[in-house]
């Protein structure tokens, strides 16, 4: 369970969420591995952080988007204490590019997760956006299968991103009717994030 005072648990989430996933990408193997390297499983972190939180609309976002931030400079922590690597990355243009990005995704799928716990018409869409945040980068992955540069990886990967985005339906949604009218509303809003993974410059 998720301390209620956010102040606590917006920072420590991140320092946990950066340091797992480096070390989840170093050990976990491929396909499963591909999950750290995931711009989705952060959004779908954002959303459930405020979903879990259950604070208010300024708090539980402030909270997603700190958690999101600090999650940055923490990844390149612990890949300086594990292997080494330059303790500036954790503050150079890419940590700061991805920070922006980290603020973005906090507000957005932070408000989708307060948005997914309080009824009224706007609760089923809300449900639906890390469902169809998973599923735009499995279309991502789906497009490279056949591409000799990145072998079988992308079929499982894919494969993996879709299981999971059902999952997520079923776990934020409470009655199988509604989880297929949520899955039914991810379809429009996976399309509007394939969109804007491929402008960002994930094709």
């Amino acid at each position: 369970m998720i301390n209620r005072n956010a102040v606590v648990a917006a920072p420590v989430g991140g320092l946990l969420l950066g340091a797992l996933d480096f070390v989840w990408i170093k050990y976990v193997p491929s396909p499963f591995g591909e999950l750290g390297n995931s711009l989705a499983v952060w959004a779908v972190a954002g959303f459930l952080f405020a979903y879990w939180g259950r604070w208010g609309w300024a708090r539980g976002i402030a909270a997603a988007v700190v958690m999101l931030v600090v999650a940055v400079p923490s990844y390149y922590l612990a890949a300086a204490v594990i292997q080494d690597d330059d303790v500036a990355n954790m503050y150079n243009s890419v940590a700061i590019m991805w920070m922006g990005a980290a603020v973005i995704a906090g507000v957005v799928f932070g408000g989708a997760g307060i948005a997914a716990r309080r009824p009224g018409r706007w609760q089923l869409a809300a449900s639906a956006m890390p469902t169809a945040v998973m599923f735009a980068e499995a279309v991502v992955y789906a497009r490279r299968i056949g591409d000799r540069n990145y072998g079988s990886g992308p079929l499982w990967t894919a494969l993996i991103d879709v299981t999971l985005g059902i999952l997520l339906t079923v776990l934020v949604v409470d009655t199988w009717r509604r989880r297929l009218v949520a899955l039914l509303a991810a379809v429009p809003l996976t399309a509007v994030g394939l969109v804007l993974l491929t402008g960002a410059g994930f094709r």
